[in-house]
């Protein structure tokens, strides 16, 4: 049909907890699912401190995280695609 939209929103993928490695993000999801990705991949959580990183938040109704401290974003449909931080030469992304 014109005009909808192919994802569906599923309340398991909602963010129940969030944790880190020294390298890694580790996102558990309401459905029992863990992501676990390379900081790497999103440089601004690769600098932040510990502190800055413990400071998250949930956003988007609960499919979203959000870090104050750092103006991070990111959200499970991303996570769950193994979608890294896009890299923008304008200084807005890294």
């Amino acid at each position: 049909m014109p005009g909808t939209s192919t994802s569906t929103v599923n309340a398991g993928e909602r963010v129940k907890s969030v944790s880190f490695t020294d390298d890694t993000l580790i996102v558990d999801l309401a459905d029992g699912r863990t992501i676990t990705v390379p900081l790497a991949w999103y440089p601004r959580l690769l600098r932040a401190s510990s502190e800055q990183r413990l400071k998250w938040q949930l956003a988007g109704g609960g499919f979203g995280i959000h870090w104050p401290d750092i103006n991070e974003d990111l959200n499970t449909e991303g996570l769950l695609h193994g979608a890294p931080a896009p890299h923008i030469n304008n200084g807005s992304r890294e």
